[in-house]
């Protein structure tokens, strides 16, 4: 019988809507402090307001167990949960009620430089890490020259971590969670922060990980590593497990829930993230190919028009497609200049992406939008809109949907002579 090494049991985290830790220097600040809040509570609106309303719950009544050896994928919406079940499951943070029982030594890569000293090296952070992990010396020293390697950052070793990019960090994170032999290993959709290449040596390493016997508990949004990886899905939503499946029925009930988001009004969205002083009102996508909005055609051209609630200086906006699998297929950005860019007065409070020609092949892909204005991001939608590509063609070939993947090319042909 296989051992249930997690168990959570009516699992739940609430966090208070702006509650931060305050630090009164001296007895005149705490007492004003104290002042303050009871003349809150008094101003007009806010007498009704009760706890619950000041507060969100992550998680509610979260039951589940992972045996030994499962590698199990964690998905949902922004704002779902899945983080916080990861750092309360590593104990980086307190349940509210419920509890959580883990056996073994658990790994985690759940931030950028989770579990680093910034002031300590390279080499320094290898050994602590692999002394929070429970590891003696002799353990690590075995290990540390293939977590070097994997981790690329020789020449720095001995440097603080404090001056590593945040690139750095992530390779040497996960070198140390993987490498040194977590019977849990959690990981957090961190691994975007690498490059591409970086990224395909981590999800190799992660398969070695899950064939070896060990537990992965995985978040990501991108569907297709999700459905290679992970045989068991967890759809959180909410705060609830929405479904506890084998993989690809929990991926599909994620998807259809993406698409039912779409036909929301995009202001009235509560999963979207960022500072919100600017918002996304509505995304157009359309073709002049065809009259149906969202209907787009394979080489024909294609117009993405974004309306916000209001345009500052140094406004910028960024769109990424992914196809019906989660993954990413290509993304733009009006930050990054060309000269066939312009400025339009007309344009009222809206940016506008204009492409002469479609290079999808047919099929169906979702939008994800950011909003970035005063150098942070304002909003981020995932899954703002949806669009169909039809078959079209191409330099007069017709383009049909191939399971080879999403893009289109323009090219030639140079044949042999037939020999009769």
């Amino acid at each position: 019988m296989a051992r249930v090494v997690i168990r959570t049991e009516r699992l739940s985290k609430q966090y208070r809507l702006g509650a931060r830790l305050q630090k009164h220097p001296t007895l005149r600040d705490a007492i004003a402090s104290r002042a303050s809040s009871s003349l809150a509570r008094l101003r007009p609106g806010r007498n009704g307001a009760s706890r619950e309303e000041q507060s969100i719950w992550a998680l509610r009544d979260v039951s589940l167990d992972i045996e030994q050896g499962d590698v199990v994928a964690i998905i949902g919406r922004n704002g779902a949960g899945k983080t916080t079940l990861l750092k309360i499951v590593s104990h980086i943070t307190e349940p509210t009620a419920g509890r959580a029982k883990i056996k073994g030594r658990v790994g985690s890569l759940l931030e950028v430089g989770t579990g680093f000293h910034p002031e300590l090296t390279g080499r320094e952070n290898v050994y602590l890490n692999g002394s929070i992990l429970g590891m003696r010396k002799a353990e690590i020293d075995a290990r540390f020259d293939e977590i070097v390697a994997f981790a690329e950052v020789e020449r720095f070793l001995d440097t603080p971590v404090k001056r590593y990019s945040s690139g750095m960090q992530v390779r040497l994170a996960f070198a140390v969670a993987a490498h040194l032999e977590p019977e849990i290993l959690l990981v957090d959709e961190v691994l975007a922060v690498g490059d591409a290449a970086f990224q395909r040596k981590c999800l190799g390493r992660m398969g070695d990980v899950a064939r070896e016997g060990r537990t992965v508990l995985f978040v990501s949004h991108n569907m297709a590593v999700i459905q290679a990886l992970c045989r068991r899905g967890v759809f959180l939503d909410d705060g609830r497990v929405r479904v506890d499946a084998p993989i690809a029925d929990a991926v599909s009930e994620y998807l259809r829930q993406v698409e039912e988001a779409m036909t929301e009004d995009l202001l009235a969205r509560t999963d979207t993230r960022g500072w919100h002083n600017y918002r996304v009102r509505a995304v157009e996508i359309s073709s002049d190919a065809t009259s149906a909005p969202g209907l787009l055609v394979t080489g024909r051209s294609a117009r993405f028009v974004f309306h916000v609630t209001a345009v500052v200086p140094s406004m910028s906006c960024a769109f990424r497609i992914y196809n019906n699998l989660g993954q990413p297929v290509t993304d733009f950005s009006s930050s990054v200049g060309a000269p066939g860019d312009s400025v339009d007065p007309e344009l009222g409070n809206a940016f506008v992406c204009e492409l002469d020609e479609v290079l999808l092949v047919p099929g169906r892909y979702r939008v994800d939008v950011e909003l970035r204005a005063q150098g942070v991001e304002q909003e981020l939608i995932e899954g703002a809109a949806m669009f169909d590509v039809e078959q079209g063609t191409l330099d007069g070939r017709p383009i049909a949907r191939r399971t080879g993947g999403d893009v289109v090319l323009r090219h030639r042909w140079r044949r042999p002579v037939d020999e009769l």
